[in-house]
């Protein structure tokens, strides 16, 4: 696993988090909620190539 994936998650729940305030505080929770799930996406679609490689290597070793 690489530190830059690390990185990019936590940069990512560090802008999610910070515009789910901006937008709560200004009375906009729907917007905030949506900003969550979006972050959420996001973040899965990062994970997503890093868990075929771990299927693919998973594969590689078991010979499967």
């Amino acid at each position: 696993m690489d530190v830059d994936l690390i990185f990019q998650i936590a940069g990512v729940g560090i802008i999610v988090a910070v515009l789910n305030q901006l937008l709560t505080r200004s009375g906009r929770e729907e917007q905030a909620l949506l900003t969550t799930i979006a972050g959420l996406v996001v973040v899965l679609f990062i994970l997503t190539e890093q868990i075929g490689a771990l299927f693919d290597t998973v594969k590689r070793i078991f010979g499967l």
